[in-house]
């Protein structure tokens, strides 16, 4: 249960079910881990890994959803807990010859992302 008498002073953002590798976005996930918000905003744009950008518009979320919900400054906050786990498989089947199937797996994963404030 939450308590409401005591401020709250950090933000959670979950991500579910995006399309790719748990190892390819954890790889991205790797290199925000502990970062301030504008630093990690610097890293995601440059990055040139595809998974960089469900990430950086999961930044952003949590960003916005810590200055209006919370009241937290942007600048003041950095990414304390970054991870990803391993979603559902999405299984698709493509014809082959003779009538056969291939079943094709595609990865997913979750991601989760932690903002927090500096000063407290």
């Amino acid at each position: 249960m939450w308590d409401s008498s005591r401020p709250r002073t950090e933000v959670k953002v979950l991500a579910q079910h995006i399309h790719m590798s748990a190892f390819k976005a954890r790889r991205v996930i790797d290199q925000i881990r502990g970062r301030s918000y504008e630093e990690t905003l610097m890293i995601l744009e440059l990055m040139p890994y595809r998974a960089s950008y469900p990430i950086l518009k999961l930044v952003y979320s949590a960003a916005a959803n810590a200055s209006h919900n919370i009241g937290l400054k942007e600048a003041d906050s950095f990414i304390s807990k970054a991870e990803v786990n391993g979603g559902t498989f999405v299984k698709k089947l493509r014809p082959r010859a003779r009538g056969r199937s291939y079943s094709i797996k595609r990865p997913t994963c979750h991601i989760t992302i932690v903002l927090k404030d500096k000063s407290k």
